[in-house]
């Protein structure tokens, strides 16, 4: 897969603020260049090869990564393993010359059907090549729960970590799905998704940006 998958094919226009230069929350306007981001790996049992995908907002942002086949439920007949599925996102930042940018928040969105007892969490923690991994962020559901879910990460501005100015580093996102029978009965299946049966369920990442001291 890797290089492959490149930008388009994803979702249609995001909308995200850029708070400008001035403001005193620290955040500058986004450079007026277009950036790029390409998938260079991706790997786990929630984005198979060719189910996962990225696309950068016109006014850069936001980027916007689509599943297609991210899934985890007990129960039933499912297999043993499935209770639990993650991905690792290696992603490529090709960044206008005189800026850096972090991730200010994540928007995640998905399906869940819960039986009652059972229970199911969405995690997720993110880190520049190189340097260690955020904290992971939990977002628990408890059943019985049949309907669409959403949840979002925001970091403070003083809390951002910043892209190295001046070096290549990918941004790498690790996503988790876990789903756990608790109570419920055996017989019958719980499961969570990030992905819907009438097109792909989006992950959208808001980004902050600055211009690196000596532009």
């Amino acid at each position: 897969m890797a290089s492959g998958l490149l930008l388009g094919g994803a979702i249609a226009a995001l909308v995200s603020a850029a708070v400008p230069a001035h403001n005193p929350s620290g955040f500058e306007d986004p450079p007026p260049d277009k950036i790029v981001i390409n998938i260079a790996t991706v790997n786990g049992s929630g984005c198979p090869a060719g189910t996962a995908a990225v696309a950068v907002s016109d006014d850069n942002t936001a980027f916007t990564v689509t599943y297609s086949a991210y899934l985890a439920q007990v129960g039933g007949n499912s297999d043993p393993t499935a209770f639990r599925k993650n991905c690792q996102l290696n992603l490529k930042v090709h960044v206008p010359s005189g800026f850096t940018y972090a991730i200010a928040s994540a928007d995640y969105r998905g399906f869940a059907s819960l039986q009652p007892g059972a229970t199911a969490v969405q995690r997720a923690s993110y880190y520049f090549q190189g340097s260690s991994s955020t904290v992971f962020k939990n977002h628990p559901l408890n059943g019985a729960y049949n309907d669409n879910w959403q949840a979002t990460d925001t970091t403070d501005w003083a809390q951002l970590v910043w892209a190295p100015c001046g070096v290549q580093r990918n941004f790498n996102i690790n996503t988790e799905l876990r789903v756990n029978a608790g109570t419920s009965s055996p017989a019958k299946v719980s499961f969570m998704t990030m992905d819907s049966t009438d097109g792909d369920i989006s992950t959208v990442y808001h980004m902050a940006w600055k211009e690196c001291p000596g532009k």
